[in-house]
């Protein structure tokens, strides 16, 4: 009797927080669990990742979190329109629209791919200037490590940009189980080959470049087949990838290009961060490295959810149901902060065995747990709203507001704080997180507003 009334408990709970006209709670489970065990996998592995490069040293270490923060600059560009694309699939989802489904889902892949190619190309060629730019204050064999893995690195761009175009389509659609195996199969592959490689083989950075090659350009392959063989209800074919669609491209472009702007610009700032971060030598390079990877485990819930609401909004818009939308975003919003709570909970009681993975300096240990500890408390209340709201908003198809607020408040407040905090004031690393955190909640209650408003879902993106 108790566990039937706690079922009924519960359903009567989902289903008035996270059920509407659009969709019910079951397909928001549905969409949400195989994207959160995509995430865990993903951080989890690149955390497996980051402890085995430390074992060839701090030089190795800090290069691969040097040029990761180069990489994620560059990356999040066509993953920016791969988003584009995942909220005109999810909208056309949303009317019922299923040739202009299959149209959106090979525009996409075709305007990611010709996209990631022009960036990687540029990378290659101007990679040392690019380096000299950045980090050249950096020390000799920390800059060489960094130069190989960049160049290793960008040859791969091609390969995540399939599979991140066709997760995009696959999630837009609420099939977030087939995104998820991709996303295995590369990640898995990865950590695979950079044990044998590095840890076996013992060839350091060559070896972590070898595998981010082979494993995103086989979950190319998987990603193609999977789209052009196997899924029968998209109807996508290779031919169809290979031609522009101007009109679709359009679309696509129209949320893709501002949030690809605005990550441009808000890695941007992220890069300047961790210019300050380097001239403060290689052992707060590590302390910030290991910090970060820690937070992104913390994070791996929300960051779930703030992909799921993609999908969630855009096909509540493209149905017109406002009011599903409104609701369902709060529900997340509160969802968020709350997996915030429980995160921390779990993980700073294991920060001492965690941290030891990366064999940091004892000089550094104590400095990481301070970041952390003040990060995680941070984020229960504001990250959420800086990040779940926006991705709602860019769903609804208001993706040029949601740009210009991220670019400006990255560069009127994390890079100048983080430079006062970090650089000016004694802080050093910790000033330049605490400055994040403070940019979190100033971009956070500006999207708020925007959201309590009634511009944001006015957009047209997709006829009905």
């Amino acid at each position: 009797m108790a566990s039937a009334a706690i079922r009924a408990t519960t359903h009567r709970f989902l289903d008035r927080h996270f059920s509407g006209q659009s969709m019910d709670y079951r397909q928001i489970i549905a969409l949400i669990i195989p994207i959160l065990i995509d995430q865990a996998f993903i951080i989890g592995l690149n955390l497996v990742n980051t402890a085995m490069i430390s074992s060839s040293g701090v030089a190795a270490v800090s290069a691969v979190n040097m040029v990761d923060s180069l990489n994620i600059f560059l990356i999040n560009v066509f993953v920016a329109v791969a988003t584009g694309g995942t909220v005109v699939v999810a909208q056309y989802k949303g009317s019922r629209n299923d040739a202009m489904v299959s149209k959106a889902s090979s525009g996409s892949v075709s305007s990611v791919v010709l996209l990631a190619l022009a960036i990687s190309l540029l990378i290659i060629a101007f990679h040392i200037p690019t380096l000299n730019l950045l980090f050249g204050s950096a020390e000799a064999d920390v800059f060489q490590n960094a130069k190989s893995y960049l160049i290793g690195s960008s040859l791969s761009f091609c390969g995540i940009a399939i599979v991140e175009a066709v997760c995009g389509v696959l999630r837009g659609i609420g099939k977030s189980r087939a995104s998820l195996m991709l996303s295995l199969i590369m990640n898995l592959t990865y950590v695979a080959l950079n044990f044998v490689l590095i840890n076996l083989a013992d060839m350091g950075i060559m070896g972590m470049n070898i595998s981010v090659n082979v494993s995103r350009y086989l979950a190319a392959a998987c990603a193609i087949y999977y789209l052009v063989k196997m899924d029968e209800s998209l109807r996508v074919r290779l031919r169809d990838m290979l031609q522009v669609n101007w009109t679709m491209l359009k679309k696509i472009l129209s949320i893709g290009m501002p949030f690809a702007a605005e990550q441009m610009f808000f890695n941007g700032g992220k890069i300047l961060t961790q210019i300050f971060i380097v001239s403060l030598g290689t052992y707060a390079i590590a302390a910030n490295a290991i910090s970060a990877s820690l937070a992104m485990v913390i994070q791996i819930p929300a960051n779930a959810l703030s992909i799921a609401i993609v999908t969630v909004v855009g096909q509540c818009i493209g149905r017109r149901e406002i009011e599903d939308a409104r609701k369902l975003t709060r529900s997340f919003l509160w969802l968020s902060s709350a997996t915030f709570v429980v995160m921390g909970l779990l993980i700073l009681p294991l920060f001492h065995p965690l941290v030891s993975l990366f064999h940091p300096p004892a000089e550094i240990v104590d400095e990481i747990f301070t970041i952390v500890l003040i990060n995680t408390i941070a984020q229960i209340p504001l990250w959420a709203i800086s990040f779940i709201t926006p991705s709602a908003l860019r769903a609804a198809g208001d993706a040029k507001y949601t740009s210009v607020v991220s670019m400006l408040s990255m560069w009127l407040f994390r890079v100048v704080l983080g430079y006062i905090l970090g650089v000016v004031l004694p802080f050093g690393v910790v000033g330049v997180w605490l400055a994040m955190d403070i940019e979190w909640g100033i971009r956070g209650l500006i999207f708020l507003r925007r959201f309590r408003g009634t511009k944001w879902y006015r957009h047209r993106l997709v006829e009905d």
